[in-house]
């Protein structure tokens, strides 16, 4: 992950659940880029059309609740969506996009609009408005879940920096 992001925003309210991110008939492939052909469907028809890479998903409180299903953030993933912006987020599912390597940011988006382009300054740990020009603190992640959302996830961060033992 560089130190920025910028991308279009895609704006979606509280309590969007991962039957809304990824509908349950959908799940029972291992072909993730069909996966990423039906991202939001129920919500915004056409929403795999409309996103390019690189663009964030911007919502409100308790983002990926429901299930515990990994194909939402899987979906997200090959969309290609650079990350995932939001007031609060499920806990299952924070857990599953830090560990598939999506970056996953929490921090204030009222008066984020769509279509609006934002820039996440990773190093300084703050997303930049450039329409409204406004500037929001990201809540910060720990050093752990950075690096394994710099190595594209979970598997190839403990491949690289091998596994860990946990106490007796």
């Amino acid at each position: 992950m560089g130190q920025f992001l910028k991308g279009k925003a895609h704006v979606f309210g509280d309590d969007i659940n991962t039957d809304y991110i990824i509908a349950g008939k959908y799940t029972k492939t291992l072909d993730y880029g069909s996966l990423a052909s039906h991202l939001f469907e129920d919500l915004d028809p056409g929403f795999s059309k409309k996103v390019s890479p690189g663009d964030f998903i911007v919502a409100g409180e308790n983002f990926g609740c429901g299930s515990s299903r990994e194909q939402a953030p899987i979906a997200i993933k090959y969309a290609g969506i650079g990350a995932v912006l939001a007031r609060s987020f499920a806990r299952i599912f924070f857990r599953n996009a830090i560990n598939l390597g999506v970056p996953a940011f929490v921090c204030d988006t009222r008066g984020v609009e769509a279509g609006d382009e934002l820039e996440i300054d990773l190093s300084s740990q703050r997303v930049t408005n450039l329409r409204s020009k406004a500037v929001v603190p990201i809540k910060p992640l720990a050093p752990v879940m950075v690096g394994i959302i710099n190595e594209g996830g979970l598997v190839p961060y403990l491949k690289k920096h091998g596994d860990f033992k946990l106490p007796d």
